[in-house]
């Protein structure tokens, strides 16, 4: 079994917050705002490495897409961990606290400079299962 790497923090972690504004999905207010969040509302766990230098945030809110699950925010590995296993370290986290949940996730591919998006949660044991009707990739790891 492969040594734990995540922690648990908590939205706000300062070091998370650096993280999360370097990911291209990070919102930035149109009055320039500084934000001292970034998961959103809803029920939520943070995970961060020891060196802070990934960063995974699980969400269980009512998607406006449909979609049902435990949504994985934001993922933004800057370490030397392969992002795999920082997935399959997060799934079993949110298992323990969300048995029986479907996970999911949206990958913008127009945003990334990948030629196979979302790669790494593939390498995971995740799944392609459809497109938003935004154009974002639906990528998905079913209920165990």
């Amino acid at each position: 079994m492969a040594e734990p790497l995540w922690w648990l923090t908590k939205d706000g972690d300062k070091d998370c917050l650096e993280l999360y504004e370097r990911h291209y999905s990070a919102y930035k207010y149109a009055d320039g705002r500084k934000r001292t969040q970034f998961v959103g509302p809803g029920e939520k766990v943070v995970l961060r490495t020891a060196n802070a230098d990934a960063l995974f945030a699980w969400r269980k809110f009512i998607d406006d897409s449909g979609q049902q699950g435990i949504n994985c925010a934001v993922f933004r590995n800057e370490g030397i961990h392969q992002s795999s296993e920082l997935i399959r370290q997060a799934d079993k986290i949110a298992d323990c606290l969300w048995p029986d949940s479907r996970h999911y996730t949206y990958v913008n591919a127009q945003a990334i400079r990948s030629t196979n998006p979302g790669f790494c949660f593939l390498q995971a044991g995740w799944k392609r299962c459809g497109m938003t009707k935004g154009g974002l990739l639906i990528l998905e790891r079913p209920a165990v």
